[in-house]
């Protein structure tokens, strides 16, 4: 899966947190945006893309990375990237259909066993005549 850098806008910000004066001086925080819609991933990556519970994605269906873990400004757009990349081959693969299979006769009378004892206990509980 392939994401162009022409379907992604990217923003520099000024970084939160601890970091003295470069803080205040050097946007090298990265926020980056990439409208799931309007990209070119295959229909069917896009809607399970859209379909996850991640706070990332917006519901008007874009995706929001901010990356500032890093001092200089091209790591932190690397970082956003791989980000990015990472939530889209998340999605990338399809699931696989689950095959039902059938209980074992063991298990079966396991649990049938277990119902009978349950069943002898309940019926001790009863008025003594």
């Amino acid at each position: 899966m392939h994401i162009q850098e022409s379907e992604v806008e990217i923003t520099a910000i000024r970084a939160q947190g601890a970091g003295g004066q470069n803080v205040n001086k050097v946007s090298s925080a990265i926020h980056l945006r990439f409208d799931v819609k309007a990209s070119s991933l295959p229909d069917d990556v896009k809607a399970r893309l859209l379909s996850l519970s991640d706070h990332r994605i917006t519901q008007e269906g874009v995706v929001v990375i901010k990356a500032q873990e890093h001092r200089s400004q091209d790591m932190n757009r690397m970082e956003a990237f791989a980000r990015l990349y990472d939530l889209v081959q998340s999605v990338a693969k399809p699931p696989k259909k689950r095959k039902p299979t059938k209980p074992t006769y063991a298990s079966q009378q396991r649990r049938l066993e277990s119902k009978k004892k349950a069943s002898a206990i309940k019926s001790n509980r009863g008025r003594v005549v």
